[in-house]
This record gives C-alpha cells, sequence and structure tokens, in this order.
C-alpha cells in the first residue's frame, strides 16, 4: 500500500510539461516540487490517483493560470529557500501511485498547505478545468 496522499501536500516529482510532451518526450527534465491537488483512492481498483500540479520559481508566462505562493504558505510546504514561488494551474500530471515510475513507497513529503489556501488552489483549477487545463498521463 502507498502512501496516502492528501491534496496539499508538497513533493519532489519529474514534472512533465504538457509542451516537452507535445514534442515526444517522456521524462521531466528535473525533479521539483508538486503539490498535490486531486487524491483519489479508487473504489475499482484499490489504487491513489493523483493530479499534480508543478511549483515554478520563475514569474508565469504571460496567458498562463498560476496562484503566487505567500510565504507562510512556502514555509508549511518546506519551500522556505524560495524567495517566490507559484503554483500552476492551468495543467497538471495524472499519476498512479502504486504504479509510477516517479514516485517511491515511503516517499518523503516536503510540507503541506494549509487547508485555506488550498481551496484558492482548488478553485482556481477548477476554473482552469472548465476551460482547457491540460493533462500529461503519466501511467503508461
Amino acid at each position: 500500500m502507498s502512501h496516502e496522499f492528501r491534496p496539499g501536500e508538497v513533493i519532489a516529482y519529474p514534472y512533465l510539461w504538457a509542451w516537452q510532451h507535445q514534442r515526444g518526450e517522456t521524462e521531466g527534465r528535473k525533479p521539483r516540487p508538486v503539490c498535490v491537488v486531486v487524491a483519489v483512492r479508487s473504489a475499482r481498483d484499490g489504487k491513489m490517483h493523483l493530479a499534480l500540479l508543478a511549483i515554478i520559481t520563475q514569474q508565469p508566462q504571460t496567458g498562463r493560470l498560476a496562484l503566487e505562493i505567500p510565504e507562510i504558505e512556502r514555509q508549511r510546504a518546506g519551500l522556505g529557500d524560495l524567495k517566490q514561488s507559484w503554483i500552476v494551474v492551468d495543467e497538471y500530471n495524472y499519476d498512479i501511485a502504486e504504479r509510477s515510475w516517479y514516485i517511491e513507497p515511503g516517499q518523503a513529503i516536503l510540507g503541506r498547505f494549509s487547508k485555506p489556501f488550498m481551496m484558492k488552489v482548488v478553485a482556481l483549477f477548477a476554473e482552469a478545468r472548465g476551460k482547457s487545463g491540460r493533462q500529461v498521463s503519466r501511467t503508461d
């Protein structure tokens, strides 16, 4: 059984950007902090299904939907060494923890965002999904 992931947890993960996937790349170029935005244990297969949002340190490009992470939330998430960061909500990686090549059993959690902050993240993520949120599946 894998870790019972919860929304708001931050882990290290080799995030694969949609533009990289479109170029035919199959591996993220480097591990980066990501936020678990959805974590559901399926009744059908018993596995932990995850939607993961990238955390970046450079200001998002114009047209991207991202939420700046306040200092107190960076501290909670184990990202206190970052001066500025954002959660990108207009694309995500989908993975299944038990089948993942990228999530290790017993993998350390860097930290966790507060519930009020995650409510903002989830609302923005839902808004982006209603438009054209891009998914990259890592479960092949």
